[in-house]
């Protein structure tokens, strides 16, 4: 058999190089006290999280890589005083510091041309905040009963919750499904090439600041104007005010609808 030959009959068996896969998981419960967040920190992978049936906070992650090993990207889980933070912790390089995990974004992370996806699912108990946060991929949360925090820079976001959230990413569209608007200080939903969604229960009663470049805008709302008014930008007050929420986009269209 020649070396042509050869060659052809041992893609045939193994398939293209290409293909190749490697995968590893990865699994964590325990209690998170209500009122408490788990956190989620990746960098290429998307987020889903859901209402969890137990009272138990669940949590797994697919790793899968072509060219680099699942198994070099350490998953780290701190307990803290506000909750648990979990992060996927990539090799750092000789260059770098080195990459670190730590609670509320603060720590370090350099993929240094990893592969690496990590693919996340959360099982949040009533009452467990929940924040996520990647940077290529999308965070979607649904039926949560706490406040949500939802944050990438490639990706699109989807919160549902009993409670309040914010979102931010830059490259994707975010749509929030709001049951309370009982939050303190400020709330934001912003992105730069996206559209925003944001359903506000019957009684919502807020501060609203939002702005778009190239992009329409509506609201479900009596709004009480202040200041300039025009189809780029609203600021003024729903119901008795209050808190305030900030909806800011650059390339897309605005609304905010009524529950």
């Amino acid at each position: 058999m020649n070396a042509l030959a050869l060659l052809l009959r041992l893609t045939t068996i193994a398939g293209p190089a290409s293909t190749f896969q490697q995968t590893d998981d990865f699994k964590w419960h325990g209690v998170v006290a209500a009122g408490k967040a788990i956190e989620l920190v990746g960098i290429n992978g998307s987020i889903d999280a859901s209402a969890a049936t137990g009272s138990e906070v669940q949590v797994s992650a697919i790793k899968e890589g072509r060219k680099s090993d699942p198994r070099e990207v350490e998953m780290v889980v701190i307990e803290h005083a506000d909750g648990v933070t979990i992060c996927a912790v990539y090799p750092s390089s000789r260059r770098n510091e080195p990459n670190e995990c730590k609670p509320a974004g603060r720590g370090r992370s350099n993929t240094r041309n990893n592969d690496v996806e990590v693919e996340w699912t959360v099982r949040v108990p009533r009452g467990v905040l929940f924040v996520g946060r990647t940077v290529n991929g999308d965070v979607v949360a649904r039926g949560l009963t706490a406040a949500a925090e939802a944050y990438t820079i490639n990706g699109d976001i989807t919160v549902e919750t009993t409670s309040w959230a914010q979102a931010s990413t830059v490259n994707g569209s975010i749509g929030a499904r709001i049951g309370s608007t009982r939050w303190d200080g400020d709330a934001e939903f912003d992105t730069v090439n996206g559209r925003i969604t944001v359903d506000l229960p019957q009684d919502a009663s807020m501060e609203v600041h939002a702005s778009t470049v190239n992009g329409s805008m509506s609201t479900d709302f009596p709004l009480t104007v202040r200041g300039k008014w025009g189809p780029k930008r609203m600021t003024g007050t729903i119901g008795e005010g209050g808190r305030s929420l900030t909806l800011s986009t650059v390339n897309g269209d605005m609304a905010l609808r009524r529950r």
